[in-house]
């Protein structure tokens, strides 16, 4: 399990059938190729092909997890918005 120091960083994985998935991690090469092999989040078993299509650091994992959670919340329109411009998420928080 990773320190409390560690950099966190939101992802976002494209589904075969084009949904996208949002998560969480220190290591976001490790944990794509955890969901390839089909650990990790159920949600993504049998939807491959998976491709990274966003990942930006984010900081510690409290304000990784509320960057998660807000993300998730916003309509697929919006997210292809943030995918697009590759914005800098964490300036829509406080550390």
């Amino acid at each position: 399990m990773p320190g409390q120091d560690a950099e966190w960083s939101l992802y976002m994985v494209r589904c075969r059938d084009g949904k996208l998935y949002t998560g969480i991690a220190t290591d976001i090469e490790r944990r794509i190729a955890e969901h390839r092999a089909g650990k990790g989040a159920r949600y993504l078993r049998g939807r491959a092909p998976l491709k990274l299509v966003f990942k930006k650091r984010i900081g510690s994992r409290s304000l990784a997890l509320r960057v998660e959670q807000a993300v998730k919340k916003l309509p697929k329109s919006r997210k292809e918005k943030i995918i697009d411009a590759g914005m800098d998420l964490s300036r829509w928080f406080r550390k």
